[in-house]
C-alpha cells in the first residue's frame, strides 16, 4: 500500500512504530483485545462482577445475571456433551430472539461446537439446503414463527423423527443429522427439550467441560452464518472465536460502552448485527442486554422507557418506525446516549431526528459484512453530525482497508470510487465447503472484496456509494443509487427512498425510484418528484420513473431487497423483453 494513495496508514505512524519496535497498526501482528475463546472470556467477566445483569427480557420479566447465565450455559453445554456432541460438530438454531437462543450460543462456544444460525423465516426448501450443506448434527427449533410451522416442516423433511427413538436418529436424506432439540419445556416425539438437557448436564462432572475445552482454541470456528441468499444459494460463512470476540470489542469501543450501559437489541440474533454488534459488544464491555424478541416500534420504545436503556440498535427503517410512532412523545428516552444504526444507508434526516428527538447524541454508524465478522469501519461517538450522516467512519485499528478499481484491481486515490477491501484478524475463515467461492472473495494478498463501492477522504473517513452490481449505467453514465437516494430524502414529504436501474432498450438502463411518503403527502406524484429533481441534480440522474409504496421488500435482517424492487419496476413498466 502506498501512503500517497490512501492515508489510512500515514508514513509517520509506520516509522514511529518501527522505531519503537512496536507492531504496525492495521497489520496482522497488531495486538488484539483478546486471544481467548468466548467461553474463557465469559468466565473472566463473571468473576469480575457475577451479580451484574447480563440478559433482560422486559416482556417476559426475565433477568439473568452473569453468574446465572454462566450456570445455565454450563449445564446446557454438559447436556450437549452427554448426548454425544463434541468439539467441531455443527448445531443449528432455528428460532427468533428467544432467551435460549443465547443459551445455545454460549453453551456451544464453551465446548467447541459450531453454532449454525438459521434464518427464522426459512421454509422447507431453504431448511433442506442448510441441513445438507452445513453437515448439521443437531437442530434446535421452536414450534412456529409467523406463518412458518417449524415442527411440521421437520416432520415432513425428517419423518424418521416420528418413528425413531430420540438420540438415535438415522435419516437417509440427512445422514449427519442425529438430534432434534425443542427449545421449550414441552415434550415432542423424537425431540430432546431444553429443560431435559439442562437437567442432564447438571448431573455431569465439570471434567467434561474441561476436557472439551482442551480440544479447540480461539482460531477454531465458533459460528457459521449463512449469507442472505438474495441472489444464488446461501453460503456458510465460517467465523472464529477470535473473529467475533475481538470485533465485538472494537464495536463497543466505538460506542464507549461500559458496565453501566444497557443496550436495547431489537435486531435478529441469527444475523451478525444481533450476535456480534449486540451480544459480543455487550460481553466485552460487561454491559446489559435488553432484548426485544421481534421488532415492534412500540415494544422498543417501551423497553427503553422501562429499563432506562442507554443504547439502542437498529437499521434505518427501525428508527424511522420508532420516530414516527403515534405515541412517540409519551415515552421517556432521556436515558439514551448511544447505539448503532447500520444494515443499510442512513438517511441524513433520520440520523438528525434520532440525535435530536431520541437523545442519541453519540449514535454511531457501522459498516461491514458477514464475511468480515462483520464490522471494519465505524464512526466514533464523538464524530460530528456531518460525518455520521455522510460517512461510515474510519477503519478499526487492527485492520487494513483499501479501495481498488473493480475492473483493473489498481488501488484508487483519495476521493476516487472503487471497491472496498479489508484485511486482518476479522476476515472469515472461508465459506464452508466452497473453496472456489472463498477464493473469489479473498484475494491472494488476503484482502476480502466487499462488492461495495466507496471512497476515502484525506482524513481516513470512508463513504459507501453503493453495490458494484447495483450501479446504474445509463447511456454510458455511471449512476450510484445511494447518491440519488440521499438527494430524494431532502425533498419535503419523502420519508424513505430506494433507487434501482430499470432496463431500457435505448439507454441500457434508466433510473427508477421507489418512495415512501410522510403523512400528509399522500398525493405526491411522479411529476412532483421529477420537477423537484430536474433543477437540482444532473439530468441523467433524475428518476425517469417513480413508484409510491407503503413498504419495501426486506430480508429478515431488515435490508432492502433491491432485486425485488427491480423486478417490481419491470412489471410496473410492462417490460418482458429482458
Amino acid at each position: 500500500m502506498t501512503d500517497t494513495k490512501i492515508p489510512v496508514l500515514p508514513a509517520d505512524v509506520v516509522a514511529a512504530a518501527k522505531a519503537a519496535g512496536e507492531p504496525i497498526p492495521g497489520s496482522q501482528d497488531f495486538p488484539l483485545h483478546s486471544e481467548k475463546t468466548i467461553g474463557q472470556y465469559f468466565r473472566d467477566q463473571v468473576a469480575i462482577e457475577p451479580d451484574h445483569e447480563f440478559v433482560v427480557y422486559p416482556d417476559r420479566d426475565l433477568r439473568w445475571s452473569y453468574k446465572d447465565f454462566d450456570v445455565r450455559t454450563d449445564n446446557l453445554a454438559r447436556g450437549l456433551l452427554a448426548i454425544g456432541l463434541k468439539p467441531g460438530d455443527h448445531l443449528g438454531v432455528w428460532a427468533r430472539n428467544i432467551p435460549d437462543w443465547l443459551t445455545f450460543m454460549y453453551a456451544t462456544a464453551k465446548i467447541g461446537v459450531v453454532m449454525v444460525t438459521v434464518n427464522p423465516v426459512y421454509k422447507s426448501h431453504e431448511l433442506d439446503y442448510v441441513l445438507k450443506q452445513s453437515d448439521m448434527k443437531a437442530l434446535c427449533v421452536i414450534d412456529r414463527y409467523r406463518d412458518v410451522d417449524y415442527l411440521q416442516i421437520i416432520r415432513d423433511l425428517v419423518p424418521e423423527t416420528l418413528t425413531q427413538e430420540r438420540g438415535h436418529l438415522e435419516s437417509e436424506e440427512y445422514p449427519f443429522l442425529k438430534h432434534i432439540i425443542y427449545m421449550g419445556p414441552e415434550k415432542h416425539r423424537g425431540c430432546y427439550s431444553v429443560p431435559e438437557l439442562i437437567l442432564l448436564g447438571s448431573y455431569m462432572p465439570d471434567d467434561a467441560l474441561i476436557e472439551a475445552e482442551k480440544q479447540f482454541d480461539n482460531n477454531d470456528v465458533v459460528m457459521m452464518q449463512y449469507t442472505s441468499g438474495t441472489t444464488g444459494f446461501p453460503k456458510g460463512v465460517m467465523l472464529t472465536h477470535r473473529n467475533i470476540l475481538n470485533d465485538g470489542f472494537y464495536i463497543g469501543e466505538g460506542q464507549k460502552l461500559t458496565p453501566a450501559d444497557r443496550v436495547t437489541l431489537p435486531v435478529p440474533f441469527f444475523h451478525c448485527f444481533g450476535c456480534v454488534l449486540g451480544v459480543m459488544a455487550c460481553l466485552t464491555h460487561r454491559s446489559t442486554m435488553i432484548i426485544v424478541e421481534e421488532f415492534d416500534a412500540s415494544l422498543v420504545l417501551q423497553a427503553i422507557h422501562k429499563e432506562r436503556a442507554t443504547a439502542v440498535y437498529g437499521v434505518p427503517t427501525m428508527f424511522i418506525a420508532e420516530l414516527n410512532h403515534p405515541d412517540f412523545e409519551k415515552f421517556d428516552l432521556s436515558s439514551l446516549r448511544t447505539g448503532i444504526m447500520a444494515g443499510s444507508s442512513c438517511p441524513p434526516e433520520t440520523m438528525r431526528e434520532a440525535i435530536d428527538r431520541m437523545n442519541l447524541r453519540e449514535l454511531t454508524i457501522c459498516y461491514g459484512l458477514t464475511e468480515t465478522s462483520p464490522v471494519f469501519t465505524q464512526t466514533s461517538a464523538d464524530d460530528d453530525l456531518e460525518h455520521k450522516c455522510e460517512t461510515v467512519g474510519k477503519r478499526h485499528p487492527p485492520v487494513l482497508v483499501k479501495i481498488v478499481d473493480p475492473e483493473t484491481g489498481e488501488e484508487c486515490g483519495i476521493g476516487e470510487p472503487g471497491e472496498l477491501c479489508c484485511k486482518g484478524y476479522n476476515v472469515m475463515k472461508g465459506y464452508y465447503k466452497m473453496p472456489e467461492e472463498t477464493a473469489k472473495a479473498i484475494d491472494e494478498d488476503g484482502y476480502l472484496h466487499s462488492g461495495d463501492l466507496g471512497t476515502v477522504d484525506e482524513d481516513g473517513y470512508y463513504r459507501v456509494t453503493g453495490r458494484v452490481k447495483d450501479m446504474i449505467i445509463r447511456g454510458g453514465e455511471n449512476i450510484y443509487p445511494l447518491e440519488v437516494e440521499n438527494f430524494l430524502l431532502g425533498m419535503p414529504g419523502v420519508l424513505d427512498a430506494q433507487v434501482v436501474g430499470i432496463p431500457d432498450k435505448r439507454l441500457g438502463e434508466i433510473v427508477g425510484a421507489f418512495i415512501r411518503t410522510r403523512p400528509g403527502y399522500e398525493d405526491m406524484t411522479e411529476d412532483d418528484v421529477r420537477a423537484y429533481a430536474i433543477p437540482r441534480i444532473a439530468r441523467y440522474k433524475v428518476p425517469k420513473r417513480v413508484f409510491f409504496v407503503d413498504d419495501f421488500p426486506m430480508t429478515p435482517s431488515m435490508k432492502v431487497q433491491k432485486f425485488k424492487l427491480r423486478e417490481m419496476a419491470k412489471e410496473l413498466c410492462g417490460i418482458d423483453w429482458c
